[in-house]
């Protein structure tokens, strides 16, 4: 007996959790197959959503439709948006999450998703038609020995293929602490022509609250008015926050860390996987940056209801009992209860140089690979993986044309364009400086940019879009009447002495007065009554005043970055044939050749992107395919 579905989603991470959620509402029968479903996009590292370029992220999924920017919001404890001091492209929202209530949050939305359906076992094969000129995924065989047959799958397994804890001298089979690894699907894409390799991350210790002198250490507090990472009316900013602390090592802790090296697996030979180099282990920081007397850590709460707390900056594969002594010696520690010792764990992943953009495989017709499986790291970048292929695997199986994300659209673009084109040495991590366009990308206007598009293909419900439309249409009537709204120099002078700006010698605009630094529509109300009476009038809330503030103050640098991308944008307009054959071009360098033809890039603005391509090739395959 067989089940058959649309698409069969593999993993109940959190790429496997957009993707069925994604795929499912827009009207495929799906089903997720995931081990444990009392662990739905659970939190296996730090308990919080966004930061640096990944808070862009998640406002992006949100603004798509997707959901984990809604999840977060529901469950969130603390909220800060970094970087406050600099340019608008550079905030980044993350909040801390109760991460029992984010897995339970994301577990009622699936179990109330129509069309979703979930099944606990683990997938050990892979089901191929291979009659054709190309294979094509038919289906999964599970550990139970069930058989399901599908159109389209999306393999999202996180850390959980092959993988292998590390502790010491100790190691364990496992995808994380209390759970079973996966086994088969590995060898079944090899044994088709996969490429397969190993990475490795890795988790701190979790700390007992009662045993803490939280009196010895320094608070860290949330904004005092936050903010909310989903664009819908239908969520609310976090209250009651939590606070989260500072603490710091010192040279006597790097002595007992170091004292363990030589059983440290890192260095001894026993991980072979590939480390992140954006967050690394403490031992890493303790061998590179062997000057450093002090390292500074993250106390981070991991729910309302619990005394878990996780060490942010302390991931560790050492002894554990080496990481005992050393984390005594910690001020605030010296009393401390660990529930369980750090761990790093090594697990199998696919380069993505072996993926469209659209995530499907180049090799098997109809299989899509999204989150840690493609070597990146990060709930968010995995989230968003998930969410485009859960996307794009309903409209090939609809008969439509993929969603593809170009890189002045989206840090998901980024993203997906970076694995696609470049691969990966190391688990990828999203940063703003990946992005050329960033001014373009803010977390302000995700849903300017992306929330049309959500809408067109029908994960954005005419009431969310609607809402949309209002909120954009009063940002709009806000920065026309500062452009038309005339101000004596009388009326403001006052104010601009007060706020160190210079004033003014003759009546100027508002729009204009509002270029400057330190001149924002907050901080014009009081002086400016027919303003405050204009906002008052309209019901404008924060999030509206914010964009449109945005909007004046970087209106010269975003119409920039617009001119440079639709000029780059030419480069992706003239297609390379999918069946070229670059090794017949001689004027190309025998590096590009081969990249070329590993790759397959089908414009010749992705051609661009690929390392070992260069400017000299590219005009080379500019003359070839026509200027």
């Amino acid at each position: 007996m067989t089940l058959d579905y649309d698409i069969i989603v593999i993993g109940g991470g959190h790429a496997g959790c957009e993707a069925a959620s994604a795929a499912a509402r827009l009207g495929s029968r799906t089903l997720l197959l995931t081990m444990d479903m009392d662990k739905m996009a659970s939190m296996s590292c730090n308990p919080a959503v966004g930061g640096v370029a990944k808070g862009q992220i998640v406002r992006e999924i949100d603004a798509l439709g997707g959901q984990m920017g809604r999840i977060t919001d529901l469950t969130a404890i603390q909220f800060r948006m970094l970087n406050r001091s600099k340019g608008a492209a550079m905030w980044s929202p993350r909040a801390q999450c109760d991460k029992t209530r984010f897995s339970e949050e994301w577990r009622h939305t699936l179990e109330n998703t129509w069309n979703l359906y979930i099944w606990q076992d683990a997938a050990t094969e892979l089901l191929f038609d291979t009659s054709g000129p190309k294979p094509v995924v038919r289906g999964v065989k599970t550990r139970m020995g069930v058989e399901f047959t599908c159109r389209a799958a999306v393999l999202t397994s996180g850390t959980f293929l092959g993988g292998l804890m590390h502790c010491g001298a100790s190691h364990a089979e496992g995808g994380r602490a209390g759970d079973a690894a996966s086994h088969g699907i590995t060898e079944c894409l090899q044994k088709i022509g996969f490429e397969a390799g190993r990475m490795k991350t890795g988790t701190p210790a979790r700390l007992d609250a009662r045993t803490i002198d939280f009196e010895r250490l320094e608070p860290q507090y949330g904004d005092e008015k936050p903010a909310k990472f989903s664009f819908s009316p239908d969520t609310q900013p976090v209250k009651d926050q939590l606070p989260c602390f500072l603490v710091y090592t010192s040279a006597e802790v790097h002595d007992i860390l170091r004292g363990g090296f030589d059983q440290s697996p890192l260095f001894n030979g026993t991980i072979r996987g590939i480390g992140p180099r954006y967050c690394p282990s403490i031992e890493d920081k303790l061998r590179t940056f062997a000057d450093k007397e002090q390292h500074q850590l993250f106390l981070e709460p991991e729910g309302r209801t619990t005394n878990e707390y996780y060490l942010n900056g302390f991931s560790s594969s050492l002894p554990w009992d080496v990481q005992w002594k050393a984390l005594h010696k910690i001020k605030g520690f010296e009393d401390l209860h660990i529930f369980r010792p750090g761990y790093a764990i090594e697990y199998d992943f696919f380069p993505p140089t072996q993926l469209h953009h659209s995530l499907e495989t180049k090799l098997v017709s109809g299989l899509y690979f999204a989150g840690q499986v493609n070597g990146t790291t990060g709930y968010e970048e995995a989230a968003a993986q998930g969410l485009m292929a859960g996307i794009n695997a309903h409209r090939a199986l609809a008969g439509e044309e993929p969603v593809v994300l170009k890189r002045d659209e989206a840090y998901i673009g980024v993203l997906i364009d970076d694995l696609v084109t470049k691969g990966v040495d190391e688990p990828y991590r999203m940063f703003t400086s990946r992005a050329e366009y960033r001014i373009l990308l803010r977390q302000d206007n995700a849903d300017i940019r992306l929330t049309p598009l959500g809408y067109k293909i029908g994960l954005i419900s005419q009431k969310r879009y609607d809402y949309f439309v209002k909120k954009n249409t009063l940002v709009e009537s806000l920065v026309e009447f500062a452009r038309r709204q005339s101000i004596k120099a009388a009326e403001i002078n006052d104010y601009l002495k007060s706020v160190d700006s210079e004033p003014l010698t003759q009546g100027r605009k508002l729009y204009d007065i509002l270029m400057r630094n330190n001149v924002t529509f907050e901080t014009l109300q009081p002086v400016l009554p027919k303003l405050k009476k204009f906002i008052a009038e309209n019901e404008m809330d924060a999030e509206v005043i914010e964009e449109a503030e945005i909007q004046i103050k970087y209106k010269g640098y975003i119409e920039r970055e617009k001119f440079i991308a639709e000029k780059l944008h030419r480069l992706e307009n003239i297609l390379i044939p999918a069946d070229f054959y670059f090794h017949s071009m001689n004027s190309l360098t025998i590096e590009a050749r081969q990249k070329l033809s590993r790759i397959r890039p089908t414009t010749i603005g992705q051609a661009s992107r690929i390392p070992g391509v260069s400017p000299a090739d590219v005009n080379v395959l500019l003359v070839k395919f026509g200027r």
